[in-house]
């Protein structure tokens, strides 16, 4: 009788561990660095976890690797979550690692590069860590308190990496903010920007509570993307933690959201600053925005929701479905 595929092999020193606990919190085992798994444990497992990068650093390692899982029918995963910039890969790896199809199953939080990198695609984008980023332990309460206009310390925030100087993947986001700035100081608005580095979860949560609107616009992944695409993780933490979001128009916000209901979002500076000063005179909104952005996330967009996807799909990848799944 053919035993239970229960295992994942990671062969990643970073993936990501609420992913990787809510994989487990399914009831699948988990252990890393399995470069040469023996047959016995292939045949009990579901499917075996690389680093993407590393098929284009290590290819010759990760295809000896490849050879071992196939006769052991067990899928080569990888999940990116810096498509379409991939650290600035060279393009012509990236077409050669297209081509190759090292990888059985590629998840991914955006679609919109023409390479799959295998014939299984997986949208699979961030979600909230509600282990971390919530509303505490009486969320009908956090609601309400964020209903009281008079509680705000700030109209506007944001908090993330914004230095151009030492990175230029932050150019764009760094100058898109020094911008803003001087159009909502002219309009006395309250606004604070500041880099998150040291920032602790709870000083972050602390900020989004205190502000009437959270930011966000850019994405280090998306460095010279002529398009802004997936969506970062604070775009699903904002509103776990009962937050007002307003972000920059991205290509998957539709996928994931309700334009107009759960989500906020602005297609320009100028449209920046038009939806600031609608939001800040329609507070009330704001907050229904915020609220069914909260639920929807509760009930869609945590990494419970993402794993129980992931092991879906590697279960139906096993019974010979494999194609793009949305």
């Amino acid at each position: 009788m053919t035993q239970p595929r229960k295992l994942i092999l990671i062969n990643h020193n970073d993936f990501y561990q609420p992913l990787r606990q809510n994989l487990e919190a399914r009831g699948l085992e988990s252990i890393c660095d399995q470069w040469q798994p023996d047959g016995p444990l292939l045949d009990r497992t579901l499917a075996c976890f690389v680093w993407f990068y590393d098929c284009l650093r290590h290819p010759l390692q990760v295809w000896r690797l490849k050879q071992q899982l196939r006769r052991h029918g067990v899928p080569l995963v990888a999940w990116n979550r810096d498509a379409p910039h991939y650290l600035n890969r060279s393009a012509w790896r990236l077409d050669w690692l297209n081509r190759a199809r090292l990888l059985d199953v590629y998840a991914t939080h955006t679609l919109i590069d023409i390479r799959t990198f295998a014939d299984c695609v997986l949208y699979l984008p961030n979600a909230a860590d509600v282990t971390r980023y919530n509303p505490g332990a009486d969320p009908a309460t956090t609601l309400t308190h964020l209903r009281d206009p008079s509680g705000y310390q700030y109209d506007v925030s944001f908090f993330g990496a914004m230095d151009g100087t030492r990175h230029k993947e932050m150019r764009a986001r760094q100058a898109f903010f020094a911008a803003l700035a001087e159009k909502l100081h002219a309009r006395k608005i309250r606004f604070l920007f500041r880099e998150s580095e040291g920032m602790s979860v709870a000083e972050q949560i602390a900020l989004i509570h205190s502000s009437r609107i959270n930011l966000n616009f850019g994405a280090s992944c998306e460095y010279g993307a002529k398009v802004a695409s997936g969506l970062p993780e604070r775009c699903y933490g904002i509103p776990a933690v009962g937050g007002f979001l307003l972000c920059d128009q991205r290509t998957h916000a539709a996928d994931d959201f309700e334009i107009g209901k759960s989500w906020a979002q602005f297609a320009s500076l100028d449209d920046a600053v038009a939806q600031i000063d609608y939001y800040l005179a329609h507070f009330d909104q704001a907050r229904d925005i915020a609220e069914r952005s909260h639920a929807h996330i509760m009930h869609t967009h945590t990494y419970a929701h993402r794993a129980q996807k992931l092991h879906q799909t590697l279960l139906a990848w096993h019974q010979g479905q494999r194609g793009v799944i949305k």
